[in-house]
């Protein structure tokens, strides 16, 4: 699949909450935390279960950098 986000990161789902409309995806992305909140509906189609090998995809246009 090709994609026009340049940012990628790949890691490791933690911990998977799920809500009546939302998911929390807790990841591990080279001993850092990241956290993607997804709809319950992708969460469970795409079977997120702690240990899964995920990629997150990051397309934003205003990125925070502090020092």
């Amino acid at each position: 699949m090709e994609i026009s986000a340049r940012n990628q990161l790949k890691g490791t789902v933690k911990a998977v909450t799920l809500g009546a409309v939302m998911a929390e995806v807790v990841m591990d992305i080279g001993g850092q935390e990241l956290v993607a909140a997804i709809t319950r509906s992708s969460a469970e189609r795409l079977s997120l279960t702690a240990g899964d090998a995920v990629l997150a995809i990051i397309k934003s246009t205003e990125v925070m950098v502090g020092k």
